[in-house]
């Protein structure tokens, strides 16, 4: 069994640890952050100021792969997640009944809850691993590295101490000094691709009333304009977010700040404005998160390993803007890997390089090509889909033959190309198309002028 060293305290840290942990490994987790993550969830959401998780307060959605790789791995984290108060949303949900089941329609489940509950449950699961050491307020301040070709990490430094490990997981989020200490220490450098979005995000979290309606009924949680999206995010113990997502060139942005003026915008958006009619709480004011990218840090080039015994994972592999959810659970399975792996990993990282590439490398591919596209109709302002790709979309929510293939996109079970090109899929878009023979593509959001009449001057 390894001794594994891992960088970082994240969700994708957590998992990796407990992972590994229940699987006999020697787990020591190094985080620079004192505060635990269960100590006091309504004040840690509100009221911990965490700069190095920017995301910790913005809005989530669990896709399916969290669930599954929890069920399989820690059920006891799973179970505490709905003791919590997280729910499950499944995509056919949305219909009256299911449809005749296919395998692997069971899986298609979103767990719904603040991204705390998950780093809270995950911590006390880690707690109760006797496998796993847990220290924080500890930085990690280098790596430890043997000469070699190719080098070979053999451990860490904390402050004056060396901690020896047989595999070091670089955990340390999209800030991580991994890449820096490797090129210190005379390593070929990490191959980074980096890709800026240009996209802002905005949100406002709220609380439904203990004495007023519970559900807006059936209606969709997304909206959208030519240069903005808008969406809710129904989450744990009754709470919800209102989330938008605009260019971060749109100079309203700033005035968005101002709750009044949020709401007053969100109302414009029919799937933010059935939820505001609810008359909810709110607990927040409006959160803005900017600077966001898409990178890919490889610790392997065209010459092999850059080094061995040392990998990473989570946001340190692969870091992608949140707009399609993936953070989390491209995390978490790479984490299922390691611990299947790790001995083999710690001997030679080749093979999880190349499950990396092959698994998780796609979906970065994707949500660069998915924020090239955002980014560009979000300056526009105008620009109106395709009528049969719309009619996906719209279709979608009336035929759950076409519901089942935009959720294996969503949850990552397939690419769009595999599951929308299917020829049952066609074949009911077609009969879809051919039932609402007036269908153009449309914006359900405001338009620019009467977006712009609601900004104060």
């Amino acid at each position: 069994m390894a001794r594994v060293a891992i960088i970082g305290g994240g969700i994708s840290g957590l998992g990796t640890a407990l992972m590994l942990g229940r699987r006999g490994h020697a787990v020591t987790l190094f985080e620079q952050e004192a505060r635990p993550a269960d100590t006091d969830l309504e004040q840690d959401f509100y009221r911990w100021k965490r700069p190095r998780v920017p995301q910790a307060d913005q809005p989530h959605s669990f896709l399916a792969p969290v669930r599954t790789v929890l069920r399989a791995e820690a059920p006891d984290v799973h179970a505490d997640l709905l003791a919590r108060g997280a729910r499950e949303y499944h995509d056919f949900d949305w219909f009256d009944r299911h449809p005749p089941h296919r395998d692997g329609d069971e899986d298609l489940v979103t767990l719904r809850t603040r991204r705390i509950v998950l780093e809270a449950a995950l911590t006390a699961a880690v707690r109760r691993e006797p496998s796993v050491d847990v220290r924080r307020g500890r930085r990690v301040s280098a790596l430890t590295v043997q000469d070699g070709n190719p080098p070979k990490v053999t451990g860490l430094r904390v402050d004056a101490e060396t901690h020896p490990a047989d595999l070091v997981v670089d955990a340390a989020g999209r800030r991580s000094a991994v890449p820096g200490w490797l090129t210190a220490a005379g390593c070929r450098p990490p191959v980074v691709e980096s890709h800026r979005t240009g996209i802002t995000y905005l949100c406002r979290w709220y609380r439904l009333r203990a004495d007023g309606p519970r559900d807006p009924g059936r209606v969709r949680a997304g909206s959208v304009a030519g240069f903005a999206a808008a969406g809710v995010f129904p989450s744990d113990n009754d709470t919800f977010a209102l989330s938008m997502v605009l260019s971060t060139g749109d100079p309203t942005r700033s005035a968005l700040l101002d709750p009044a003026v949020f709401e007053a915008v969100l109302r414009r958006f029919p799937a933010c404005a059935a939820w505001l009619d609810l008359d909810p709480e709110p607990r927040s004011g409006v959160l803005a998160m900017a600077g966001l990218d898409n990178r890919w840090t490889s610790l392997t080039d065209d010459a092999g390993p850059v080094v061995t015994g040392l990998v990473n994972a989570g946001d340190s592999l692969v870091h992608t803007n949140p707009t399609l959810g993936h953070g989390v659970a491209l995390g978490l399975l790479a984490g299922q890997y390691l611990a299947g792996h790790a001995d083999q990993v710690a001997a030679d990282p080749t093979g999880y390089h190349d499950w990396a590439a092959r698994t998780l490398r796609p979906w970065f591919d994707a949500q660069v090509a998915a924020d090239r596209a955002n980014e560009q109709r979000l300056l526009d302002g105008s620009a109106l889909p395709e009528r049969r790709a719309a009619a996906l979309a719209a279709c979608a929510f009336d035929d759950p033959v076409v519901m089942r293939a935009r959720a294996h996109v969503r949850h990552l079970v397939s690419t769009p190309d595999e599951a929308y090109g299917s020829e049952e899929v066609d074949r009911h878009l077609t009969a879809w198309l051919a039932a609402h023979p007036d269908f153009t593509p449309h914006h359900d959001g405001p338009t620019r002028t009467e977006w712009e009449a609601l900004i104060p001057a």
